[in-house]
């Protein structure tokens, strides 16, 4: 069994409306240097951004959301940023800002299997109805 490396990792929000500061999660980032893993997951509730704001755009919302995974996979046709190397990716992913799509404050964590840690958080802080899982 390896032993467990650090990771950091981030939600995404989708922020309707900036100056109410309501969100609703949308997403995981996960970076784990030691193990080369840097993945972004992504998933949107419709109806709770629909609840918090009726006159979204839901496809263009979801269209920016799903740029976060293929700029963190390194996809040539996510644009110049996912052509950046791994950390660099992170941190531009992770990096504050007051538009619609922001991110938490990372956090740090162990694991032993980065890509369980994007689906359990994922599960845990995104998909609803979804007991936590330890």
């Amino acid at each position: 069994m390896p032993a467990p490396s650090s990771f950091d990792y981030a939600i995404i929000r989708v922020v309707p409306r900036v100056e109410r500061d309501e969100f609703i999660n949308a997403g995981v980032i996960v970076h784990c240097p030691t193990r080369d893993f840097l993945e972004a997951k992504v998933w949107l509730d419709e109806a709770r951004l629909l609840a918090l704001w009726p006159g979204v755009d839901v496809a263009d919302v979801r269209a920016h959301l799903e740029v976060f995974p293929r700029i963190a996979a390194g996809e040539r046709t996510a644009g110049p940023i996912a052509q950046l190397p791994r950390g660099q990716r992170f941190h531009w992913l992770v990096a504050p800002r007051s538009t619609v799509l922001q991110t938490s404050p990372v956090h740090a964590g162990l694991c032993e299997t980065p890509g369980s840690v994007s689906e359990r958080l994922l599960a845990r802080f995104v998909l609803p109805n979804t007991p936590p899982v330890e």
